[in-house]
């Protein structure tokens, strides 16, 4: 059967029906939210996670710089601050890299990005070379991803103290916080998806958007499955040390 346009109330719906795709439901997820996971899985997930926590800054930038709309930047760059930090305020970056102390990684080890697998570094350097090439109204709505992040920071929120109590409380402070910043960023990028998607065509291409999102988001949990939970990191078979490329290596 033949797509047909959707009203703004349905499209809103079939956005939200994506939320069955959402890493909250990746084993890798359920393992953490269930206490089952151990110190070497949660610092992995901690230290790839960094990964995609300081190129959100990077990604939103990239929107601004191809968005001709003033009253929509002014907007849109809470969210580069609301990572990157301002005026006393150390921002969601910081945040992440307290998650890591909390968890017993080294601040260096983290920023360093020496424990981010390949796969979590070409996953994230494509959403952010998707938001470099695509129309900026494809591009800000690809965060629409955020529609369904409070329930899994209220999750971690909820189940990490009880179930992981050697995680330093400080630690959870970037959780709190997106839990009223992703619910703002949502109502503003729901307005731009209904404003921009008053076509068949537009509609569909949206969808599928915040699908390839989705995989992304879905992808960084596979590659921390096979290395931490499977023990088949990259070159596993050859050698049990870190061999992949690391940062600032290629230039």
């Amino acid at each position: 059967m033949a797509a047909s346009l959707l009203s703004p109330t349905e499209f809103e719906q079939a956005l939200r029906d994506k939320g069955c795709y959402y890493h909250i439901h990746h084993p890798y997820h359920i393992m953490m939210n269930q206490g089952e996971a151990t110190k070497e899985q949660i610092q992995g997930w901690v230290a790839n996670r960094f990964y995609y926590q300081v190129n959100i800054p990077l990604k939103d930038a990239a929107i601004m710089a191809n968005c001709p709309d003033p009253a929509t930047r002014r907007k849109w760059v809470q969210r580069i601050l609301d990572h990157d930090g301002q005026h006393g305020d150390h921002g969601g970056i910081e945040a992440w890299l307290r998650l890591g102390e909390a968890v017993g990684l080294d601040r260096d080890t983290i920023l360093s990005e020496k424990m981010v697998l390949p796969s979590v570094r070409f996953a994230v350097d494509a959403y952010v070379n998707f938001a470099r090439r695509a129309c900026w109204q494809e591009a800000a709505c690809s965060s629409l991803t955020e529609m369904f992040a409070p329930a899994i920071h209220q999750s971690r929120l909820d189940t990490w103290p009880n179930h992981y109590p050697w995680i330093d409380a400080e630690g959870y402070a970037y959780f709190r916080s997106r839990l009223g910043q992703a619910n703002r960023d949502v109502e503003h990028g729901l307005a731009l998806a209904l404003e921009y998607c008053t076509t068949i065509e537009r509609q569909q291409r949206m969808l599928n958007i915040l699908q390839f999102k989705l995989d992304i988001l879905w992808t960084l949990l596979d590659g921390m499955t096979m290395a931490y939970v499977l023990h088949r990191a990259p070159y596993h078979t050859v050698t049990q040390d870190i061999a992949w490329h690391q940062k600032g290596s290629l230039t």
